[in-house]
């Protein structure tokens, strides 16, 4: 069987000066902080498009920290390029409704009135047992008690469960004394 010859030192031995690499790292690092931190909202939530930036300026950042005869300043424009791409059609989302719709996707709703929407539930290609285990994390088990539950855009559940009837409070017909 042939072993292939291990090359150590391309293994450990860096290419690159160690002290270049700390300080791209560094300036790398905080001029990523300083983009998101000036044009990112804080909402609690990551959506889809929050994702989509993140996987994006973390490739352009490579560039700037990997060296490879990209400069710092050339991954940092491209970050800023990529953040206020993303600020702009949230800005287009928040101003235009129209924009809106089409850059979120509309809550699914998957139980109406204590039944599940099976239709639904295979277009988003989500388990029964997944549902009902979301479900519980919100202290729900018995479907009776759902009014109506939404796989919002977010991708988290939102469950309105049906009013709660009043014991001994039985509402009388208006207009009868």
């Amino acid at each position: 069987m042939f072993m292939p010859a291990i090359d150590w030192q391309s293994m450990f031995v860096p290419t690159e000066s160690i002290f270049e690499i700390v300080i791209r790292g560094t300036i790398m690092y905080l001029g990523m902080y300083f983009i998101l931190r000036i044009f990112r909202r804080q909402a609690g939530n990551i959506g889809i498009a929050d994702l989509l930036v993140i996987v994006v300026i973390a490739d352009a950042a490579q560039n700037g920290m990997a060296g490879d005869s990209r400069s710092i300043t050339e991954a940092l424009i491209l970050i800023i390029t990529i953040v206020l791409c993303d600020f702009f059609l949230d800005y287009l989302g928040f101003k235009f409704t129209f924009v809106g719709r089409f850059l979120e996707p509309k809550p699914l709703l998957l139980i109406k009135d204590g039944e599940i929407l099976k239709r639904n539930l295979e277009k988003e290609f989500i388990t029964k047992d997944e549902l009902m285990s979301q479900l519980r994390q919100q202290g729900i088990s018995d479907l009776s008690k759902i009014d109506e539950c939404y796989l919002e855009s977010n991708g988290r559940f939102s469950v309105l469960t049906k009013p709660k009837a009043k014991k001994g409070n039985k509402k009388q017909p208006q207009g009868v004394t």
